[in-house]
């Protein structure tokens, strides 16, 4: 299927990459509202450059758009795709408010197109076999589930935009920026959350709006508790791995990045050994992104985009439609207003 993508930064030419190397994909085009950018950057992927929208998305061989711009600057350019017919994916946050994300899940309704946020994460291999773990009841009852994100981002990285560390256009900071992946995993593999009870805090930059440092403890429908800690306070030499724990009371599972370090279970299971084989966690393990943004590879932005794609030939949703897209920012909005609350526990 035929992709053009709306924004000209880096988070544009990671999507060229994933859609590229898709078996069925070609990129056919790129938006950006400066000129000068959208030109070098349709020169550097040897695609079309527009910097009129409406001219971009007039174009009738133009199938999926795939939305890059900073976070709370997604809704504008969604809807325009949305009303003149065209699928659209979104970058993680789908939005910042989960009033801005309705406005987007009822025009794609409205329209008959679909509607996908991106949360690469989910496509691993690893969050695959947890999944299953879950979903076979390998756990028994689930008793705790939490998030760990404790990464490193520079001053530098602030400064280079003025759109970061801003309420309006990044939608919060270390919870919604670096650690909204793994609380969208942490969702997706312990379901839904009742209330949560939060704090924030700056504590290693300057001249931002935002947390870089936050702690949640929450409560599942479930009945099981967690916690979840997000920081880009957390300075290593080599990046700590963003974790994912579960345990019940017949297993413990910690995901870190990709990979587990701890798969132990009560009742064991032939697929254990290939797990431990295949999807361990190496000693020289290293965190994905943890120091440098730059440093994450486009595979899982590939499989989402190949979900969309047979999503749309199905008839089906794809696995991150709109509303599942939703549950994370709900989350971290609920985190945000208790904190600006004193800590008031907020119920979902």
């Amino acid at each position: 299927m035929k992709f053009g993508i709306i924004g000209a930064g880096m988070i544009a030419k990671f999507h060229a990459q994933a859609i590229r190397a898709m078996a069925d994909g070609e990129l056919l085009s790129v938006y950006g509202r400066r000129p000068e950018a959208a030109e070098e950057l349709g020169r550097e992927l040897g695609c079309r450059a527009f910097c009129d929208l409406d001219q971009f998305l007039a174009d009738p061989g133009l199938e999926i758009v795939t939305i890059a711009t900073p976070s709370g600057a997604h809704l504008e350019p969604a809807l325009a795709a949305i009303r003149a017919g065209k699928h659209v994916v979104v970058e993680k946050p789908i939005e910042v408010t989960t009033e801005r994300i309705d406005l987007m899940i009822a025009a794609a309704r409205e329209a008959g197109v679909t509607l996908s946020g991106i949360f690469n994460r989910r496509f691993t291999p690893a969050v695959a076999a947890l999944k299953r773990a879950v979903g076979q009841g390998r756990f028994g009852r689930i008793t705790m589930a939490d998030a760990y994100v404790k990464w490193y981002r520079t001053q530098q990285y602030y400064d280079s935009g003025a759109w970061r560390g801003t309420w309006a256009l990044d939608g919060g900071g270390a919870v919604m920026n670096q650690g909204i992946h793994t609380v969208d995993q942490l969702i997706h593999l312990a379901g839904d959350v009742r209330s949560v009870c939060a704090s924030t805090a700056c504590l290693a930059h300057t001249g931002i709006e935002v947390e870089d440092t936050a702690v949640a403890t929450v409560e599942f429908v479930s009945g099981a508790l967690g916690v979840i800690q997000c920081s880009t306070a957390c300075w290593s030499s080599t990046g700590h791995p963003a974790e994912v724990h579960l345990c019940g009371e017949k297993g413990s599972v910690f995901l870190a990045d990709e990979r587990f370090r701890v798969w132990d279970f009560m009742d064991p299971d032939p697929g254990d050994e290939v797990i431990r084989e295949e999807l361990m966690q190496g000693s020289q393990a290293r965190g994905v992104g943890a120091n440098d943004p730059k440093a994450i590879n486009f595979l899982g932005h590939q499989r989402n985009f190949e979900d969309v794609v047979q999503a749309i030939r199905e008839g089906r949703s794809p696995a991150v439609d709109g509303t599942e897209a939703r549950k994370a920012v709900a989350l971290i909005n609920a985190i945000y207003q208790s904190a600006q609350s004193g800590g008031v526990r907020i119920q979902l």
